[in-house]
């Protein structure tokens, strides 16, 4: 299956935007407290229902929840919600809906997620932010396994990269077993941080993690292995759950001024052999759109394939 992460461009276009993205500043926080709180998570808890549907309607079977889900998460239990049952029942919908029609639903906290930090105060904030995504896990009903990951980069290397790997596995072992059963690492975007082999060596076996693949990212630090090569190396570490990997392309490939590590608005090609061996999230500027167009395109290819009589079959 394929997907897309965060914003579907065509629901939030509409006079009435689907978006399950709404927060508050910190003032309007503890202006409004857990109130309001609790009246965004239902929001954003029908827009995510919303939102799922039309995903499985239009063949899109991956999804990358946003991590404003529910906003401020940090700062209560989510049994504290003035309207807790309500917004359990909203979010036990979404996830018999995940579950009956067979989708895949992950989430990534951002960079400032560093669970691997030489900053004790660092590593306890991304330790509750990865707790508060296994109780949103817990909240829909989605089972306890990495197919239903919570991705996170370890970053740097902090100048000692065996001190960092062995910080990050006693950070896994301090997490809750819903937690740490649904942590997923990814490998980074830039040469001197981590890469897959890195990543399968200090981290993965010592810990059971599994290794996100990113294809993209994979270019700034291959480490001598083809793209093929690290993806086979960090699939191993799924054991029995299938694979889910990140596919972009650099946007630097239509626009020379970008950053390397930018990505395009839309990818031209898939890889036959990481769609056949893994769930595929498309991380381009598109969203959706990026995926029909990659459907369409690969269709448009099988077609003119065998007018041609030159499909193999």
């Amino acid at each position: 299956m394929i997907g897309y992460p965060g914003l579907n461009r065509t629901l939030r276009d509409r006079d009435s935007p689907v978006r399950c993205t709404r927060g508050m500043q910190r003032q309007t926080f503890e202006e409004r407290g857990l109130s309001y709180v609790s009246t965004l998570a239902q929001q954003n808890l029908c827009d995510l229902y919303e939102l799922l549907a039309w995903n499985h309607e239009h063949d899109i079977q991956a999804y990358r929840c946003t991590s404003s889900l529910i906003p401020w998460n940090s700062q209560f239990e989510l049994s504290e919600l003035p309207e807790y049952e309500e917004v359990r029942r909203l979010a036990r919908r979404c996830g018999e809906l995940i579950e009956e029609a067979g989708m895949r639903l992950t989430f990534h906290p951002d960079y400032w997620c560093k669970p691997a930090s030489d900053s004790p105060d660092t590593r306890d904030r991304a330790r509750a932010a990865l707790e508060y995504h296994a109780d949103w896990f817990d909240l829909l009903g989605l089972p306890v396994t990495p197919y239903y990951g919570i991705t996170v980069h370890i970053g740097a290397t902090y100048g000692d990269i065996e001190a960092t790997a062995e910080r990050f596995c006693a950070f896994a072992d301090s997490l809750s077993d819903a937690a740490r059963a649904r942590l997923t690492v990814e490998n980074d975007d830039k040469a001197s941080l981590w890469s897959v082999p890195e990543l399968v060596e200090l981290v993965s076996e010592p810990t059971g993690v599994p290794v996100v693949f990113d294809y993209h990212h994979h270019s700034f630090a291959d480490r001598g292995y083809t793209y093929r090569e690290a993806f086979e190396l960090a699939a191993e570490t799924w054991g029995d759950v299938r694979p889910m990997t990140h596919y972009s392309e650099p946007a630097r490939l239509r626009d020379p001024t970008a950053r390397p590590q930018a990505h395009a608005e839309f990818v031209a090609d898939l890889p036959t052999w990481l769609a056949a061996n893994s769930d595929v999230m498309i991380e381009a500027g598109g969203k959706e759109r990026a995926v029909f167009r990659l459907r369409d395109d690969a269709s448009d290819g099988r077609a003119a394939d065998e007018a041609s009589g030159s499909l193999v079959v």
